[in-house]
């Protein structure tokens, strides 16, 4: 089985497509694969569905996504829904859970990796580190669940992703800086800093790269965009960080040949948070 929710939500056996395509039932089956292993209470699920507004038929009606599901799956599987029922998407005390240990998953593969890159860094080996955290970015095919119209669980929980996302780009970056591979960089960066405009971290990075690469003109007109960019959009000056480092750049400061710019990650840091708070 074939898991996928970074990009369009994606579910498939042997090439058998098994995504559901009705609006609702996409949304449960979003909510516990972003909870996978986790169970999922029900009035988790009702609140995802309905918000706080659950007709009277809700709990019923949940059960039907539930049952379509299933057989959706065993199905595709070849299963019997008592099989699917027991193995894969099972009903607990209070809510249900979807368990699939066999299954290829981007979600796990992501957190494997990042988790990978950590202890990475604990070891002192940036390499490695920056090679994880590279394959763990290269599994997202665009913005998390996009097909799926979210509720309020499911929008908290992709607003999580994406700053994971966000921020593991930042460090992976900054690996690569401190690995010296500022000019093999510059490509990215140049186009990192045109779809984020507005990240200071980014164009800080950009700079230094342009900087050791030999590019100090550059360097200064990277910020006088991101400056241009904050003025006019949003009314805001750089932070006195990234105008420290423009003065930096002009003093051609030896300093910046070893200036980091995001601090990494190290293996006992945040865990995984789920996408269903343990309060319901």
């Amino acid at each position: 089985m074939n898991i996928r929710v970074l990009g369009p939500l994606s579910i498939d056996n042997i090439s058998v497509d098994m995504t559901p395509t009705a609006r609702k039932p996409r949304k449960v089956l979003a909510l516990l694969l972003l909870n996978h292993s986790r169970v999922v209470p029900i009035s988790a699920l009702m609140q995802e569905l309905w918000d706080d507004d659950p007709p009277k038929t809700a709990p019923a009606t949940l059960q039907t996504y539930v049952f379509r599901l299933r057989k959706q799956l065993a199905e595709a599987m070849g299963l019997s829904a008592a099989e699917v029922a027991n193995d894969i998407l099972r009903t607990t005390q209070n809510g249900y859970l979807f368990v699939r240990e066999s299954a290829v998953f981007d979600l796990s593969a992501y957190h494997r990796l990042s988790k990978a890159g950590s202890r990475a860094i604990d070891d002192a080996d940036l390499r490695t580190a920056a090679e994880s955290f590279g394959r763990a970015l290269r599994l997202w095919r665009g913005p998390a669940l996009t097909d799926v119209v979210p509720g309020p669980l499911i929008r908290a929980a992709v607003a999580g992703l994406e700053q994971s996302r966000l921020t593991m780009l930042d460090q992976r970056i900054e690996l690569e800086l401190r690995l010296g591979m500022h000019r093999e960089m510059l490509g990215e960066l140049a186009t990192l800093v045109t779809h984020y405009p507005f990240r200071e971290d980014l164009h800080a990075q950009f700079m230094i790269a342009l900087y050791r690469s030999g590019y100090r003109g550059r360097a200064l007109e990277a910020f006088q965009q991101l400056r241009q960019n904050m003025v006019n959009e949003l009314g805001l000056e750089p932070s006195h960080r990234l105008q420290a480092l423009q003065q930096s750049v002009l003093a051609s400061d030896p300093g910046l040949d070893e200036v980091t710019v995001v601090s990494l990650p190290r293996s006992s840091g945040m865990p995984e948070v789920p996408a269903v708070a343990s309060s319901f």
